[in-house]
């Protein structure tokens, strides 16, 4: 494989997560506008910041150990489609589970590639 898609698919998972991660983190802004009182925002932020330190950690694994972090990442998604199994559209489907399993294939991929 060439210099340069060897770069870009080492580089595109990584920053896929980041941007995700951080796509996630904006959901839990939302407790800001709920009108709890300062103790009951911070446990509201903590609870709802969950689904970040996952990616966070899946991330670090993942930028060491492609092939566990891209399997937690594409695990991670489906776990998300079983908890939501009852909502879950196409459209959901799309946002929310399908960058992850997208980051752990890539993940995936690059240390196929790699060796």
């Amino acid at each position: 494989m060439e210099k340069k898609p060897k770069k870009a698919l080492y580089w595109a998972p990584r920053i896929l997560a980041i941007l995700f991660t951080v796509f996630v983190s904006l959901f839990a802004l939302d407790v800001f506008i709920e009108g709890y009182g300062f103790w009951e925002t911070i446990v509201a932020l903590f609870m709802h910041l969950i689904p970040t330190y996952l990616l966070i950690i899946a991330l670090l694994v993942a930028w060491k150990h492609e092939h566990i972090g891209g399997t937690i990442f594409i695990i991670l998604g489906i776990s998300y489609i079983i908890m939501a199994w009852s909502n879950l559209t196409f459209i959901i489907f799309l946002i929310l589970p399908g960058p992850l399993f997208l980051i752990g294939v890539l993940f995936l991929l690059n240390k196929y590639f790699r060796k």
